[in-house]
């Protein structure tokens, strides 16, 4: 790779806002690579600008460092990576975001129902949960 295909740890947070410690994190995660020059600095093909973005994309999104990890496997580290390669990212971020919004509906649907009944009674609840079954799941909220 020619010097001027890189970029320093600091022009890759300039250009992406990431701070230079979250990249070096994502460098031990794998979800980003660097070489070193023979003065021991760090130095990042190009690519990685667009993996650093995707990342505060899915930061933004509330997808977890584990499914961008998952999803980032397949990608090429030495090479930019296809618009195929980036569309079966796209594929797995979907499935993962429909899901997402399925809990989160079945969410405000039960919060509807039983926050916004405004009853405060025990009497709802107990048609819901009848004997507090739910207490046998474990501590905190079971439906979620």
């Amino acid at each position: 790779m020619l010097p001027e295909d890189s970029l320093s740890v600091g022009e890759i947070a300039a250009r992406t806002g990431v701070a230079v410690s979250a990249l070096h994190y994502y460098e031990r995660l794998g979800l980003v690579v660097s070489h070193r020059t023979g003065g021991n600095q760090r130095r990042y093909a190009r690519h990685m600008v667009r993996r650093v973005s995707l990342i505060v994309v899915a930061k933004n999104l509330g997808i977890p460092l584990s499914e961008v990890e998952e999803a980032f496997a397949p990608l090429p580290h030495s090479d930019a990576p296809t618009a195929g390669d980036w569309h079966r990212v796209a594929v797995i971020w979907k499935a993962s975001l429909t899901k997402r919004r399925e809990r989160l509906e079945r969410l405000e649907r039960e919060l509807q129902g039983c926050i916004g009944c405004g009853c405060l009674s025990m009497k709802a609840c107990y048609l819901l949960n009848p004997q507090d079954e739910l207490a046998a799941k474990g501590p905190g909220p079971q439906r979620i």
